[in-house]
This record gives C-alpha cells, structure tokens and sequence, in this order.
C-alpha cells in the first residue's frame, strides 16, 4: 500500500508541476516539464486499482509556456532511471551585422549568421525507493554565455565558473510521503523566476523578453516542495544568491515559490526573493517579486484548422534599498537615487492543423534607474575584472551599472513553430529590441577594430553599441 500511494503522489506531482528540472525560470516557469521532471511514468497510476476513489482527471499542462509540451512518456518501462536530452541548434542574422558576429544582452544567442549548437544537455532522474536526484550536462555556447553574467565566483578561488558550467542541473533529495507529497532537494537546480524555461523546447518563444531574460535561470542551495494537494504547492529556499554559484555576502538570499493550477486551463504562480546580492556592499538588500498567469481558453485537438489558443503574462517588481540606492524613491544626497526593476511580458499563442503548427506573437517592456538586474554587454576583449573590483563587466569598455544609471527597454517578436510530433520543433522568429542607450551591437562589433578578440591597436577605438535592433532567428529544438 505504501508504494501505491508513493506512485500516486509521484503522479499528481509529475501533473502538477510539470517538473523536469526542480525548477525554470515550477509549475510555470523556467519550469519543471511534466515527464521528465518525474522519475515515475505518466501511467504510473493505471498500475493502482483502488475501488474506493476514482482516479483523479489528470491535469494537463502541456500547451503552458516554460512546460513540457509531450504528452507520451517513451520511458515508462525504466525504473531507476529516466533519460532526458535536449538539443539546441541556431542561427541568427542581425540586420546590424556586426562584423565580429557577437550578439549582445541575450542568454539564448551567442553569435551572429553562424550556426551554432546553443545547448546539449544530457542526464535524467534517478529514483531509488524514496531517494530522488537528477543531474543534467550541459555543453554549447549556453554554457559560457549564462555563467558569464555570475560575477560571485570572484570572491576566492576554484573558479567556480567553471566548475559549473557544463552543469545545468544536479542536485539530490528525498520525498516524503506526507500531505500530498513532499521533496527535500539540494543542490544546483533551475529557477522559477521569469516565467521561461531555461530549455527552449518548453518556450513559446526563443529569444526572451526583458523580464525572463534578466532574471535568474538556476539557483544553487537547498528547496523543500510542499504539495498541500494535487492543485497546490509551497516551495520555500535557501539559495547562495540571485543567479549565483556562491555568494558576495554572508548572508543567503532566501525566497519561494507558490503555485496554484485550479484546473488544466489555468496556472497561477508567484515567486519571491530577499537576499544581498551586491558585491562588497552588504548593507545593500535585494527584493523581488515575480508574477506570471497562464490562460488556454480553447482546446479542439482534432480540429484540422484552428485547434488551441492560450497566452502567458509576467510581471516582476522588484528593488534594491540600503548601501546608497533608496528602492522607488529618489532618496537625494543622504539615501542615494531611486533602483528597482519594473516589467512586464505578455505572449498569445494559436495552434493550427491539431497542434502541428503554432503562431506566437507577444513582447514587453523594462524599467530599471539603476540597471542592477541588466545583462551586461559583451565588451572588448581584454584580461578579466580585478580581483578587488569584481563588479565591472569584461572588457576595457565595462557597461555602467552605477546607481542612477537609467536603462529602459522594450521588445516584440513573432514566430510561426513547426512541430510533427512531440519532440521535433522548427522555429522560424523575428525579433525587434529598443533600448533607452546605446546597448546592442552596431556594424563596429564588440571586441575590436578587426573584429577579432584581441586588444585594439587604436585607442581612440570603442565598441559600438546602438539603441535597436532587428534579427530573425532559426532554431531546431529536439528533446526526448
């Protein structure tokens, strides 16, 4: 009797959260996916016979941005261990052509008219009894582009950049079968905050707007999940920081994550941060608040011409207060300018031909006075930030983060999705981004005069940074 319960805790779990990594931007965001997050088949249950209670409708969340659209789980037979891969390939041209092929403030792209192999991820879940854990590789130009924007690895040594860089997820942890589940994890996993999963195949869309794309794609520390029921889960964590392999402070950011899914049409989430996250400033306090809902408001899967519709919105307040920033309020000479992070991203969504073809169409905006949350830009190449000033960006050019430098921003973007079946996706995408200063790269590139990574000659040289951009994307997304 205990291992039925265990399997129907597993499967409301697996339905509820769609969780294939613990975490992405759970039950919504850079979110887990609801097969491989699981290391019990979606049939678990048909193994149950239970002549008191029916079977619970399951819920399906598979049409939900950041989720795991598949709807058949192919390792159902497999008992300790279930498999996961992902494979990312991209191309994308800028109508700027920067003649370096460097893109700038994207965590999705990494360079220009090239193809390149953004992400190979590769791993799974292990299961044993009550003991869980899943680890997940990751390799492609993901890898250096994330963990770029983490400056807490230099603060002391062993380089923790690249101790984790090809890592997306690992971490270990126990369910408890009380209420109606509890996990108890630790280590490296994925962040909810921002709505997108960090795996594009779960995406509505490629390139991020602002709100995902500035806010943190994994954490690294301890969660404990709380499904109070099969609609409900609490997840508290004790985290190294915002985005961070370790920590600039002594203290920990601590945060957590509330999900409720009333039926399989509609997903509520918020998520919530506190912690100080600033380098050598430790009187300067972070706090954050993520927001996203999720709506399908029509379902016809057999319907050869229109057969879905659904849209996401997401919108994060967050600020910094303390340590000479004063959160929304100009505190003048004595407290310092105003810094907080103000967005929002809104996407529709139509499926066509019983869900083959898909149509997206959406955008958003940022506001942030004090650019603490801003994706710095790539800049020339030269050595790394000094060991007792780790708050500059790379490069002998650094993009300011002062306080009460202002940075605006805002996107748009459209694609049409081609997908035969649950683990083949074709992306084409067109990207507009509209920024309030010069911030992507210009025909002059990012690194030097030739364009190559070395120091310039010239020293009247400087990156060329422009306020817009346009580009089209095309991406093929496997993952099985």
């Amino acid at each position: 009797m205990k291992n039925c319960r265990l399997n129907i805790t597993m499967f409301l779990l697996t339905l509820f959260i769609g969780t294939s990594y613990g975490g992405t931007k759970s039950i919504v965001g850079k979110e887990f996916s609801s097969v491989s997050s699981s290391s019990f088949s979606l049939e678990s249950s048909a193994e149950v016979t239970d002549t008191i209670r029916p079977t619970p409708e399951p819920l399906d969340f598979s049409w939900a941005n950041g989720s795991d659209r598949r709807t058949r789980d192919i390792w159902k037979d497999m008992k300790y261990f279930k498999p996961s891969i992902f494979l990312d390939v991209n191309y994308t041209y800028s109508f700027r052509r920067p003649i370096d092929n460097t893109v700038v403030g994207s965590t999705a792209l990494a360079r220009n008219d090239e193809v390149q192999l953004s992400a190979l991820h590769f791993g799974g879940d292990l299961t044993y009894e009550n003991a869980r854990a899943r680890i997940m590789t990751q390799f492609g130009t993901r890898s250096t582009v994330v963990p770029r924007n983490d400056l807490s690895p230099y603060r002391g040594q062993y380089q923790l950049a690249n101790v984790y860089r090809y890592l997306s997820e690992a971490y270990a942890g126990y369910h408890i079968d009380k209420l109606g589940g509890i996990n108890i994890d630790a280590g490296l996993f994925m962040s909810y905050i921002g709505l997108n999963s960090f795996y594009q195949a779960e995406n509505w869309e490629y390139q991020a707007s602002f709100t995902s794309d500035n806010t943190p794609w994994f954490f690294n520390g301890i969660r404990v999940q709380f499904f109070l029921s099969e609609k409900l889960k609490i997840e508290p964590w004790l985290i190294n920081g915002w985005q961070s392999y370790g920590k600039f402070n002594t203290m920990p950011g601590i945060g957590g994550n509330i999900t409720w899914t009333p039926n399989s049409n509609l997903k509520l989430l918020t998520n919530n941060y506190y912690g100080t996250d600033v380098a050598n400033n430790p009187e300067r306090n972070r706090f954050h608040s993520d927001n996203s809902v999720l709506f399908r408001y029509l379902e016809r899967p057999q319907s050869a011409g229109l057969s879905r519709l659904a849209f996401s919105v997401t919108a994060d307040l967050g600020f910094e207060k303390g340590g000479g920033v004063n959160g929304f309020k100009d505190g003048g000479i004595e407290k310092g300018p105003a810094q907080y992070f103000a967005s929002i991203m809104v996407y529709h969504r139509l499926w066509f031909a019983e869900h083959k073809f898909a149509w997206t169409i959406g955008g958003g905006l940022m506001h942030n006075p004090g650019r603490y949350l801003v994706l710095a830009p790539t800049g020339e190449a030269s050595p790394l930030p000094k060991a007792d000033d780790p708050t500059v960006s790379e490069g002998r050019f650094p993009f300011t983060a002062n306080a009460g430098d202002a940075f605006k921003a805002w996107d748009c973007s459209t694609n049409l999705d081609f997908m035969p079946n649950q683990s083949l996706t074709y992306r084409l995408e067109f990207v507009y981004r509209n920024a309030s200063v010069p911030y992507f790269a210009g025909r002059g590139g990012v690194t030097s005069s030739s364009g190559y990574s070395i120091v310039a000659s010239d020293e009247n040289w400087r990156p060329d940074l422009v306020k817009t951009e346009s580009r089209l994307i095309f991406a093929v997304l496997f993952r099985i």
